[in-house]
C-alpha cells in the first residue's frame, strides 16, 4: 500500500489515460433499457435515431470518463487505505494537478459538444450527469462519505443513464416518472449490496478499520443496516416498476417474476465471498445474472407485440362476494 513517505514514480501518459477508466464504459449498459423502451413506446425515424444513439454513447462515455478522473483525483488520500484502489495512479504515482484538470476539462468539453449535437435535451441531461459527480465527490457536500446518502446519490446515475438512452431516441420527451423512480431504487439496491459486499470482504480479511478510513460512510454502516436498506430499495423499486408496467402496458406485468428473479440473483452474487458486486464492471461474468437480463429483454420485446385483453380486468375493482344463505 502506498504511503506519503514512499517515493512515487512520475506518472506517464498511460497513467493519465487510465484515470478515465475506459474499462468502466461497460456500465453504460444501463443506458440500453432507455433506448429500447423509447424505441418501443416512442418510435422515431430510424436514420436519425441511429445517428443520435451512436453520438449519444460517445458523449456519455466521455462525460463518464470525466467523472472518473474527478473521482480518482479527489479520492487519492482515501483510496490509499483500500487494498486494491491504492494501486491507482492518483495514489501510486506522482501526478501533475495541471494535467489532471486539463484532462478533466477536455473530456467535459468534448462530451458536452457531442451531447449538444444529439439534442438540447440530451445536453441538459448530460449536464446533470456531470453535476451529480460534483455532489458525490466534491467537498463540502461530498455525499459519498455520508451513510445512506452515498447510495442514494450514486445510484441517481441510473435514472440519468436511462434518460440519456431515452432521449437518444426521442429528443422531445422524458421517461415516465414511475420508471425513473423504479430505476433509481433498483440502482440503490445494487449500490447498497455493493457496499455490503465490500463490508463483508473487509470483515473476512480483517480490513474493517481501513475500510472506515477509505470511506467515511463505513464508519456508520453495519451488515444489518446494509441488508435492511437494500431490502427497502428492492421493495420501492418493485412498487414503482409495477406502477410503470401497469400504466403503460399491462402485458409488461407478466415480466415481474423475471424482475424478481433478477433481484434475487444479484443478492446471491453480493453474498458470495469476495463478490464481484464490489466491481460492477465484472458482473458480465456472472452467467445466471446475464442470462436473466437477456431473458427479461426478450420477454419485454415479446410482450410489446402480444396483446392479452383479459389482463385489463386487473385494473378494475373486483370483489369476491360470498352469499351464505
Amino acid at each position: 500500500m502506498t504511503t506519503s513517505l514512499q517515493a512515487k514514480d512520475p506518472a506517464t501518459w498511460v497513467d493519465y489515460l487510465s484515470m478515465a477508466r475506459p474499462g468502466h464504459w461497460v456500465k453504460h449498459v444501463f443506458i440500453v433499457p432507455g433506448v429500447v423502451l423509447a424505441i418501443l413506446l416512442r418510435p422515431q425515424p430510424w436514420p436519425e435515431v441511429i445517428a443520435r444513439i451512436i453520438l449519444g454513447f460517445v458523449s456519455a462515455a466521455l462525460i463518464a470518463s470525466a467523472n472518473y478522473v474527478l473521482n480518482e483525483w479527489l479520492d487519492a488520500k482515501a483510496d490509499a487505505h483500500h487494498h486494491s484502489k491504492s494501486s491507482r495512479p492518483a495514489v501510486a504515482k506522482s501526478l501533475s494537478a495541471s494535467w489532471v484538470w486539463f484532462e478533466y476539462a477536455v473530456l467535459v468539453v468534448l462530451g458536452l459538444v457531442a451531447a449538444l449535437a444529439v439534442s438540447k435535451l440530451f445536453f441538459l441531461v448530460s449536464c446533470l450527469f456531470l453535476f451529480s459527480a460534483l455532489v458525490y465527490n466534491v467537498p463540502p457536500v461530498r455525499s459519498k462519505d455520508l451513510a445512506f446518502l452515498d447510495v442514494i446519490s450514486e445510484s441517481i446515475n441510473n435514472p440519468i443513464r436511462l434518460t440519456l438512452g431515452w432521449v437518444m431516441v426521442d429528443p422531445s420527451s422524458l421517461p415516465p416518472g414511475s420508471l425513473l423512480l423504479g430505476y433509481w431504487m433498483a440502482g440503490a439496491f445494487l449500490m447498497a449490496l455493493k457496499r455490503l459486499a465490500e463490508y463483508r470482504s473487509a470483515r473476512d480479511n480483517d480490513r474493517l478499520e481501513n475500510l472506515g478510513l477509505y470511506r467515511g460512510s463505513f464508519q456508520i454502516y453495519t451488515e444489518e443496516s446494509l441488508i435492511l436498506s437494500s431490502f427497502l430499495y428492492a421493495l420501492l423499486a418493485a412498487f414503482f416498476l409495477a406502477v410503470f408496467l401497469i400504466k403503460y402496458r399491462i402485458e409488461y406485468l407478466l415480466s415481474l417474476p423475471i424482475f424478481a428473479a433478477l433481484f434475487v440473483s444479484y443478492l446471491r452474487v453480493a453474498l458470495k465471498q469476495d463478490s464481484r458486486a464490489q466491481a460492477p464492471e465484472q458482473l458480465f461474468r456472472e452467467r445466471t445474472l446475464v442470462g436473466l437480463v437477456g431473458l427479461l429483454a426478450l420477454v419485454l420485446v415479446l410482450l410489446t407485440w402480444v396483446d392479452i385483453p383479459m389482463l385489463e380486468k386487473l385494473t378494475d375493482p373486483h370483489y369476491i362476494e360470498i352469499l351464505l344463505d
